[in-house]
């Protein structure tokens, strides 16, 4: 293989052509090879050729005729939607969400799988619903595996996708200690195995989408708070309209210490922001004053719509649980800030997006004061726009993200070692991950 002085040989530079031409179809529209040049900054001839390679792929086709200014008209040229799919999954709090999506990320089809209230993160269960939820949305859909890019999931903790024998997720909020995710999905064999998993934090999934889709566009710098019965953040540093770059490093900023020796967090630690403004316990403290009655050993979504209801009826107590949950946010938001000094802050999350109209006023105006005056003056705190799905989005766009890096061309995972250990223990627990299919 030739090498340049760069050290690039001829096909990396050939995958980088086809990179360049797939992303500015994706991102910029339908355009025409003549425009491709200039907005690519690839020669006509590489365009041409790039281009006849990416149809004949199967990759783009086209998108209608224009005319030009005294030439002939131009074919302008789209990615082709249905030449591949993507599948996304939300490892949620309170549910299990899967959504299969063709190459444009139009939802082809969905499927939820709820978890037990307050959350069980038994690991075993949880495998089985992304297994079955596989199986449900590429059935729904009427598609096979043959063009599937990836799976990407966004989950709960810390991922570690450099671990021996495949991603583990250290969730230490939700009991899971070094857990090997992507080994156990694998033996589920719910999709082939040249169809990767490619598993990431949920906050950062969330901020990819965004950056990629939503209220984040245009921006460089910003930070994506995913609020849900926990909090966590994604940080994006060098934010790219075109997706170019990913949705940025996950912050654990749930477990900033707000409060010396206070409430109890779920990660075991005192003070920390999530004991403070996550929606569990939000919820706890409304019950330690009084409020909400049996309605909170219910459903966390269902419990904080109550609340909100009671606030909104003018109930003393629901109105200081959010006034004070807005104040700790701001009072979060404010370290980030300083910190970090991004030019926007999106909320997101679904217990963000059912408080977001009710507190974010208040959100503002406290980190504003909390923070300091240079950065809080450059910064904007708004709500994400891509609503409860932003998760399975932005997981979706992992497989997408890889298919971009590529070229358009599939790479094989690397295999996952097996995990007998836990396979034991997930039959000794119900969980079937050695059985194919849907149970």
């Amino acid at each position: 293989m030739t090498t340049g002085r760069s050290g690039r040989t001829v096909r990396d530079l050939r995958r980088g052509n086809r990179s360049a031409v797939l992303q500015q179809l994706y991102f910029g529209g339908p355009m025409s090879r003549q425009e491709l040049g200039p907005a690519t900054g690839l020669s006509s001839g590489s365009v041409s050729n790039v281009v006849g390679e990416l149809v004949a792929d199967g990759l783009l086709e086209e998108a209608g005729i224009v005319d030009s200014d005294g030439g002939r008209p131009r074919t302008l040229l789209r990615v082709a939607p249905g030449s591949a799919h993507m599948i996304g999954i939300d490892v949620g709090e309170t549910r299990v969400r899967v959504e299969l999506f063709d190459l444009t990320l139009t939802e082809l089809a969905r499927t939820e799988l709820p978890l037990q209230p307050r959350g069980c993160y038994d690991v075993g269960p949880i495998v089985d619903h992304v297994r079955s939820g596989i199986a449900t949305v590429l059935e729904r859909a009427g598609v096979g595996t043959d063009r599937l890019l990836g799976v990407g999931i966004g989950v709960p903790g810390i991922v570690d996708r450099d671990a021996p024998g495949g991603t583990v997720v250290h969730g230490q909020t939700i009991g899971w200690d070094a857990v090997p995710l992507e080994a156990l999905l694998r033996a589920t064999q719910a999709v082939p195995p040249e169809v990767p998993y490619i598993i990431d934090n949920g906050a950062r999934t969330l901020g990819q989408a965004e950056m990629w889709f939503g209220a984040g566009r245009g921006a460089r710098d910003a930070v994506v708070v995913l609020f849900g019965s926990g909090v966590g953040a994604s940080l994006i540093t060098d934010g790219s309209p075109d997706g170019a770059t990913t949705g940025g490093a996950p912050l654990e900023w749930g477990h900033l210490t707000v409060q010396v020796r206070g409430r109890r967090c779920r990660c075991g630690a005192l003070g920390c922001l999530e004991a403070y403004t996550g929606a569990e316990s939000l919820l706890a403290r409304w019950a330690e004053r009084g409020g909400g009655g049996d309605v909170v050993a219910g459903d966390e979504e269902g419990a904080l719509a109550a609340l909100l209801a009671a606030a909104g009826g003018g109930d003393a107590i629901a109105l200081d649980v959010l006034d004070e949950t807005a104040e700790y946010l701001g009072a979060g938001l404010s370290d980030v800030i300083n910190l970090f000094q991004p030019e926007r802050i999106l909320i997101g999350g679904w217990a963000g997006l059912m408080l977001g109209p009710h507190i974010l006023p208040a959100v503002r105006e406290h980190a504003t004061r909390y923070s300091l005056r240079h950065p809080a003056a450059r910064v904007t705190i708004d709500m994400g726009s891509l609503g409860p799905d932003a998760v399975t989005v932005g997981a979706a766009t992992l497989p997408l993200a890889a298919f971009f890096a590529t070229g358009g061309r599939r790479t094989p995972p690397e295999p996952a070692a097996e995990a007998p250990g836990w396979q034991t223990s997930l039959q000794t627990r119900g969980g079937s991950a050695s059985t194919a299919g849907r149970g």
